[in-house]
C-alpha cells in the first residue's frame, strides 16, 4: 500500500478516537486540524464554522498558522471561496493571485502560497469548511480530497453530538427541578 495512503487510514483512525473520547469539543476540533496537517504534510490547516446567518466564516480551531493570520478580519462566506459553502472542493494553487481569496496579501504574509478548502457536511447541510494551507504551490490529490472530507465530516458529526448533548442535558436538568419541586423534595434518583 502507498505510504501516504496508509497514512490516511491512521490518520482517519485517530480522528475516530479523538472523536471517541470524552475530551472538550474545542480539544477534539484542534486535534482533527492538526492530525489533517501532519497527515497531508501541510503547513496549516483551520476549521471554520459558518454563522448562523450563513454570511461569516469563524475560526474555531487551527494549527501551524499565526495568531495574526487567524484574526486578520472576518471571513466572509460570500467573499472567501464561497464555492466550497456551495459543497465544492475547491484548491487554489496561487492565494496571493487568486481573487477568491478575501485577504491576499496576509496569505502572503502567512507564507501561505495554496489552499485546499472542503467543505463540513452535517447530513444535507453544510456547516463549515476545513481548510488546509501549504507553503509551496500543491495540486491537492484526489486521494488528500477524500482523506480530508472524511476527517471534516467526522468533525461535523462531533460538533452535532456536542450539541444534542448540551441540549440532553439541559432538557433533564429542566425536568429534574420541575419534577422535584412537584414533588417537594430534592433527592437523587
Amino acid at each position: 500500500m502507498e505510504k501516504r495512503i496508509e497514512a490516511y487510514y491512521h490518520g482517519l483512525y485517530e480522528a475516530a478516537a479523538v472523536l471517541n473520547s470524552t475530551r472538550q469539543i474545542r480539544d477534539i476540533l484542534h486535534s482533527i486540524v492538526e492530525i489533517v496537517a501532519k497527515r497531508v504534510a501541510a503547513k496549516g490547516c483551520s476549521l471554520m464554522l459558518l454563522s448562523r446567518n450563513r454570511r461569516v466564516l469563524s475560526h474555531v480551531a487551527s494549527y501551524g498558522l499565526s495568531e495574526g493570520y487567524r484574526t486578520k478580519g472576518p471571513v466572509l462566506a460570500d467573499k472567501s471561496l464561497a464555492e466550497a459553502l456551495a459543497g465544492k472542493v475547491v484548491n487554489v494553487l496561487h492565494a496571493a493571485d487568486d481573487d477568491r481569496i478575501q485577504y491576499p496579501e496576509e496569505a502572503r504574509k502567512e507564507g501561505i502560497e495554496s489552499i485546499l478548502s472542503v467543505p463540513m457536511m452535517l447530513r444535507e447541510d453544510i456547516v463549515g469548511v476545513i481548510r488546509v494551507y501549504s507553503a509551496e504551490p500543491r495540486q491537492f490529490t484526489i486521494d488528500d480530497i477524500y482523506f480530508i472530507g472524511a476527517v471534516a465530516n467526522l468533525g461535523a458529526i462531533a460538533i452535532e453530538n456536542c450539541r444534542l448533548y448540551r441540549t440532553l442535558k439541559k432538557d433533564y436538568e429542566t425536568f429534574r427541578r420541575e419534577y422535584f419541586s412537584h414533588i417537594g423534595e430534592d433527592r437523587a434518583w
